[in-house]
């Protein structure tokens, strides 16, 4: 197979040296949660050996669909927040099994393929004005952004103030503060996988002060058994009426979640056409769908498009081949977990907060003086890091842009899609 030809490398401006070396930077941003979603769902109950073999295996799979069928440099794992709602929210919230919550992910997977097979996920994609698409693009650089400097211990929580600077005299803060400046410096120069180089020196780096851990069994290890967890789940809880609602909640977020990365990697990456569409969306959707069915029969919580995705864009991903490095990756990090488990927060915060930097230039197409423009815009960009949910940004933006063309008398416009959306929004801060 000619794989230039096949995943349009050249034709996109690329070179296969640059797509693999964007796939490993990609890989190396979300392999955290190959350690942090095992600890967030393993409160539930569920095997934590178990779960990392479905993590890694519910990723590839998902990964390769988006690598073959929509060659797009996307990479898809168990969705944070996703997670923590599967496990804190549904399991030790409402008291269900956790079986009976893979049941209601296996379900929404289900439904999602039929939403995509009908396109009717590509149509909410076209359904959001342009703006809105470039302030999402933003929102996100904001949101990873954040989640870098929450991770490295730069940004903690503040009783007085909600937020507030870390412990300025921890060493990760230091290394972390200090990888910034050299990972910008060699994007300055134009060094290729600046990025990786800096989170690997960094990694390096904290060995001495303790943050990088080097594994005493060695670094490779056999896949742990996925038969805790596989084929386990439960689907008699969608008998129960109240669970349409928790049903309703999952495909609600993690639909959001999906549509709003999916527009602000593309968006930064230039594959949006003029009027805001994302090249095989139907494809592109059909993988996050199959991947959510599929990993709730491994045993692990909703798959969703990555943001981390970015860091890839950022160096250079353009082709589906990214995405087949990421997927081989994470079959790779089966047999040797403990050396990708090492990488430690303050090696992987500055690459987020850089790709941050990159997401923001969709902003200068956005005219903020027009109000009906700028305002809903305005929101999205603030709610995704204020909430810590693109869903909800999206979700805010959407509902402005609807009031305000409503207000002046421009409703014949609306997109009838979008004020269905925006009511969605509403019902859910209700119920």
């Amino acid at each position: 197979m000619n794989l230039d030809a096949f995943f349009q490398i050249s034709a996109r401006g690329s070179r296969p040296r640059t797509e693999l070396l964007a796939g490993l930077t990609t890989f190396m941003t979300m392999a955290y949660i190959l350690a942090v979603n095992p600890a967030i769902l393993g409160e539930t109950g569920m095997d934590r050996p178990a779960l990392f073999t479905a993590t890694a295996l519910s990723a590839a799979l998902a990964t390769l669909v988006m690598a073959f069928w929509a060659r797009l440099p996307f990479a898809l794992a168990p969705g944070m927040g996703l997670n923590a709602f599967f496990a804190y929210g549904i399991v030790l919230g409402m008291g269900l099994s956790w079986q009976a919550a893979l049941g209601l992910v296996f379900v929404e997977g289900l439904l999602f393929i039929a939403l995509t097979l009908f396109n009717l996920r590509t149509a909410i994609v076209h359904a959001i004005p342009l703006s809105l698409k470039h302030a999402i693009s933003a929102g996100i650089g904001l949101f990873i952004a954040l989640i870098g400097l929450k991770n490295a211990g730069v940004i903690v929580k503040d009783e007085a103030v909600l937020l507030g600077l870390g412990d300025v005299h921890s060493a990760q803060v230091w290394l972390m503060l200090g990888g910034l400046l050299l990972s910008a410096a060699l994007l300055k120069l134009r060094i290729r996988g600046a990025l990786l180089i800096g989170m690997a020196l960094v990694t390096l780096a904290g060995i001495p002060f303790g943050l990088t851990q080097i594994p005493e069994g060695g670094l490779l290890s056999l896949p742990p058994s996925p038969a805790p967890l596989l084929f386990k789940l439960d689907l008699s809880a969608l008998m129960d009426p109240g669970m349409i609602l928790v049903l309703f909640s999952l495909l609600f977020v993690d639909l959001f979640d999906s549509i709003g990365t999916m527009v602000g990697v593309c968006d930064k990456a230039g594959f949006l056409d003029e009027q805001g569409r994302i090249p095989q969306g139907k494809e592109a959707f059909m993988a996050d769908a199959i991947g959510t069915s599929a990993g709730a029969l491994l045993g692990t919580s909703t798959v969703t498009v990555y943001v981390e995705s970015a860091s890839g864009v950022a160096e250079g991903a353009r082709s589906g081949l990214s995405a087949l490095a990421v997927a081989a990756l994470f079959l790779l990090a089966l047999f040797c977990a403990p050396l990708f488990l090492m990488v430690p927060a303050a090696a992987t915060a500055p690459a987020l907060v850089l790709v941050g930097l990159f997401m923001m230039s969709p902003l200068r197409h956005i005219d903020f003086e027009k109000l009906e423009e700028g305002f809903p815009a305005f929101l999205t960009l603030i709610m995704m890091p204020f909430t810590f949910s693109i869903a909800e940004g999206i979700g805010f933006g959407l509902l402005a842009h609807v009031c305000l063309q409503l207000l002046s008398g421009r409703g014949r416009q609306l997109s009838p899609l979008a004020t269905a959306l925006a009511l969605v929004f509403v019902l859910k801060l209700l119920l």
